[in-house]
């Protein structure tokens, strides 16, 4: 797993009002790491280095040079502004490479469905993210599924993927990642009525009308 260094600002002030705001007009973004049994640390970095992080992919070992000495971590979550979508505060997680951690993962999806190519059936990519548990430094970027042979009858599941080397896939075995669907059919338009029909179930109409008047002209004779 690829290592990006950034250099990171202690925050003194964390909590006081009006801080947050002069350090991102600064395109400084407040941030926190925590974890690994330790004290949270409230520090700052510029934005340009997470986006250098970001660039990286996710899950990368972002190492924090701080005043006091060096943290070793990955990013959490980062928040956004609702209106504006910057960055306003980043969650950094502690981890220590020795020790394996949990985290989540993309599945990204390779080679070309032949199933698929030539009956003009659909790949429904169902799970996008898988949860893994492996070191720091064996995290990949994301996981690959080859999809060359899935069929309507053969889809790939959880239990399915082959995870690299060190790298332990958690979850429901089971679970589907990706299958193959066929498009459903339009439905029929509805018949038109014979014109044949038509006259049938109209005909008993008339014999009643007929036979009606000729009743009626036999009483008056």
């Amino acid at each position: 797993m690829e290592k990006i260094k950034v250099t990171a600002q202690a925050r003194q002030k964390a909590g006081v009002r009006g801080e947050l705001s002069k350090l991102r007009a600064t395109k400084q973004i407040p941030a926190v790491i925590y974890g690994a049994d330790k004290e949270p640390v409230s520090i700052s970095i510029a934005e340009k280095d997470l986006i250098a992080v970001q660039k990286a992919g996710g899950n990368v070992i972002v190492e924090i040079t701080l005043p006091t000495g060096a943290e070793q971590a990955i990013i959490k979550e980062v928040q956004y502004h609702v209106v504006k979508d910057t960055p306003i505060h980043i969650d950094f997680q502690r981890v220590s490479m020795d020790h394996a951690i949990e985290t989540i993962v993309p599945v990204v999806l390779t080679g070309e469905c032949a199933f698929a190519k030539a009956n003009g059936a659909i790949v429904d990519h169902v799970l996008r993210e898988v949860t893994i548990k492996c070191l720091p430094g064996d995290i990949p970027h994301h996981i690959e599924v080859d999809i060359t042979n899935v069929t309507l009858e053969k889809h790939i599941s959880v239990a399915d993927i082959k995870a690299p080397k060190g790298v332990t896939i958690l979850g429901d075995g089971d679970r589907t990642v990706v299958h193959a669907l066929m498009p459903k059919d339009e439905a029929p338009a509805p018949a038109a009525a014979a014109p044949a029909a038509d006259a049938a179930a109209a005909q008993p109409e008339l014999s009643a009308t007929k036979g009606k008047k000729e009743e009626e002209g036999e009483a008056k004779k």
